[in-house]
């Protein structure tokens, strides 16, 4: 009998690699930008560029991440925070802050409710409600607007002056975030680590800067920085999340424009924490 030859497998429909179609996306829009809308283009990558290169880790993927990644965000509003950073002054953007280079009234504050975490055992609280997620964050108050909480914490739901998100966050053992970008600028970031970790794996790193919570509990920051929080420990990390108005001759002013930013971003706020779990 003749030998018939196999069958031929049929042929595939062709792919794009991962990493073309990557480019694909990007370049597409890009080309659009360009034709359409050369100037206003040119004015964002000016103000993009102005940002990123704010970052002490300058390498290709911090910017690839800034203007294509989960920065992309933080680019479109550069120009709205480049505004913020000229009705601070004088008061420049140290990025990474003490607790003493803050006036004393926001200082007063930070360490108030600092001691209502210790004084009312947040961690005790909330221990037990948090083991079935990776990520938790429960908000006693977003952008000023006081949130109902899964536990009672009276003087995180007080009027403050300058304080104006209190949440906190629970890292279950060996979670971390991916590196990115916070959108705004209106705000410094207050992280105080409330439990004790005796890790070295346990961290933020902005840039180039690495911050052990063994070492010192308080960090504060420019989020809008390229950030990235850690816990590598086998325990879990209870940290207060803060935000703060930053320093400068307008508070009023900056509260007014902060009111309207949660007014706006509250049907978007998601979009933001994606990756937590929301105790309610």
């Amino acid at each position: 009998m003749p030998v018939t030859a196999p069958a031929s497998p049929p042929r595939q429909p062709l792919k794009l690699g991962r990493y073309t179609k990557k480019a694909f996306k990007r370049i597409v829009p890009l080309a659009l930008a360009i034709y359409f809308a050369p100037v206003p283009l040119a004015f964002y990558v000016l103000c993009g560029l102005r940002e990123v290169l704010r970052n002490s880790r300058r390498t290709l993927a911090t910017i690839d991440r800034y203007f294509a990644g989960n920065g992309f965000f933080t680019w479109l509003l550069s120009p709205f925070n480049l505004l913020m950073d000229l009705l601070t002054l004088p008061y420049r953007n140290k990025g990474i802050y003490q607790l003493t280079d803050l006036p004393e009234r926001h200082q007063a504050e930070i360490r108030a409710i600092i001691d209502a975490a210790h004084r009312r055992d947040v961690v005790g609280l909330l221990a037990g409600r948090t083991d079935q997620c990776k990520r938790g964050m429960v908000f006693f108050k977003w952008y000023g607007r006081n949130m109902n909480a899964i536990v009672d914490v009276p003087e995180y739901h007080d009027e403050y002056k300058y304080i104006r998100t209190i949440g906190v966050s629970v890292f279950n053992k060996r979670q971390s975030t991916s590196k990115h970008y916070g959108p705004l600028r209106v705000t410094l970031r207050v992280l105080y680590n409330i439990n004790h970790i005796d890790s070295p794996d346990v961290y933020i790193r902005v840039g180039n800067h690495t911050h052990y919570w063994r070492e010192s509990k308080l960090f504060i920051f420019d989020d809008t920085l390229q950030h990235q929080s850690c816990n590598g420990s086998d325990e879990p990390r209870f940290c207060l999340f803060v935000d703060i108005l930053r320093p400068g001759p307008f508070p009023r002013l900056m509260s007014a424009i902060l009111s309207g930013i949660r007014r706006m971003a509250g049907p978007v706020n998601y979009c933001f924490y994606r990756q937590w779990t929301f105790l309610k």
